[in-house]
């Protein structure tokens, strides 16, 4: 199998999982296909790489906190007439084991070898710790 890589997005003004997916349900209910997606200036020079496998990791309060797998790039033109790349996702959030990841603006890849794992299954509705013990852990080698 190809390799993919993945991209690693903040969630801006999100609480909470939980929060990020009814924001999604919310808005999917206004595109035809009701797929959420998210609209980007930059399109993304390792498309291939992305469609293959690719997920849209989700930083929430400062952690990496759930993925959507990437199901294709659309090309969409905005009301000011710039072209632009809507990543479109899965409907599908899954929980991640918690990364502490400091701000930046965009998106950034991010490699499989350095994506969090998907929770086991029954550990999905755990709460995160929090961040500043998260970073604290991640500090000392723990997380």
């Amino acid at each position: 199998m190809e390799k993919h890589i993945n991209l690693v997005k903040l969630s801006v003004g999100t609480e909470s999982v939980e929060n990020l997916q009814a924001w999604q349900e919310h808005y999917r209910q206004t595109l035809p296909e009701g797929l959420p997606r998210h609209v980007t200036r930059m399109w993304p020079k390792r498309e291939t790489e992305l469609l293959n496998g690719g997920s849209v990791f989700w930083v929430i309060k400062g952690l990496i906190q759930c993925r959507q797998r990437i199901l294709r790039l659309d090309e969409v033109t905005g009301e000011d007439g710039i072209r632009r790349c809507a990543i479109v996702l899965d409907r599908n959030l899954h929980r991640t084991n918690t990364a502490p990841k400091r701000p930046f603006q965009g998106w950034r890849y991010l490699k499989p070898e350095d994506s969090p794992a998907d929770l086991p299954e029954g550990r999905e509705e755990e709460q995160p710790l929090p961040a500043e013990l998260s970073q604290a852990l991640a500090e000392i080698g723990v997380l």
